[in-house]
């Protein structure tokens, strides 16, 4: 399905979530993205297109959050939520890649449905959330978000993930976006985006039994990146849990670095 992605709702008996698919490979990968104003599902179609390469080794998964948030939801609601999704749909033996907040989701998966997760890429993410991150950069988007200034939070928050070069390109796109964004997406984000704060699984993580590889980038400036070495130290010694640092491309290297489809691929594939 070249560029075009089949998009659908899978229900349980507590709750709905939006996916999209594409791609036609033997190999199952499941994609959690991070951390979003409005729902990645919306941008399907661009998510098909930038992940094209691998379309003809997987059938590509991508999940949205829940439909209907609690007013408290977190992180290991999101991971519960998930994997009950990708169990519906009938998915298992999968690669699973987890972006940012994604990657955090994808750490728990993996942690208590290692039966779903052959191979795991952490991309742009961290084990804990300490009060310096989350002071330092999360706080001002919940208040941006709360105060209904979807411009100051989409600037704000492409300040963060880009490198100031790509920043500079995207402000009109970023601007124009936001003009999309309702009181309900930013209701929503809040919620998403309180569930980071607080979060830990560091003494967790040597209990992940599937290969994992961690992607991170040296000038991420939302959440560090040490927070990648972090989970690579945490994760063990064992020979199949491997570490690429990036630099120059900040928190957003999963989008931005030429080569880092061609990373995932080749460790899916190992």
């Amino acid at each position: 399905m070249n560029g075009k992605a089949e998009t659908g709702t899978v229900r349980t008996d507590s709750f709905s979530m939006d996916y999209a698919r594409f791609g036609h490979g033997d190999k199952t990968l499941v994609i959690i993205p991070g951390l979003s104003v409005d729902s990645v599902i919306k941008y399907s179609d661009a998510v098909a297109d930038a992940y094209s390469q691998m379309t003809d080794d997987f059938t590509i998964w991508l999940f949205d959050r829940r439909a209907d948030l609690p007013g408290s939801y977190s992180i290991f609601d999101m991971a519960s939520d998930t994997a009950e999704a990708i169990t519906a749909l009938g998915l298992s033996d999968i690669c699973l890649f987890g972006a940012s907040q994604g990657g955090m989701i994808a750490m728990v998966i993996a942690m208590d449905h290692p039966d779903l997760v052959s191979r795991l890429i952490l991309g742009s993410t961290a084990a804990e959330v300490g009060s310096e991150i989350f002071d330092g950069v999360v706080s001002g988007w919940i208040k941006l978000a709360a105060e209904g200034d979807a411009a100051g939070l989409y600037l704000a928050f492409g300040r963060a993930i880009y490198p100031p070069e790509v920043f500079e390109q995207s402000r009109e796109l970023l601007g124009q976006i936001a003009e999309s964004i309702t009181k309900k997406d930013l209701a929503r984000f809040v919620i998403l985006a309180k569930s980071l704060g607080g979060f830990k699984v560091t003494d967790r993580l040597s209990s992940i039994a599937c290969p994992v590889l961690v992607l991170g980038s040296e000038d991420d400036n939302v959440l560090g990146g040490k927070a990648s070495v972090s989970i690579y130290e945490a994760l063990g010694s064992d020979s199949d849990r491997e570490i690429y640092m990036y630099n120059g491309y900040g928190h957003a290297v999963y989008d931005l670095a030429p080569d880092y489809k061609d990373r995932m691929t080749e460790f899916f594939l190992r």
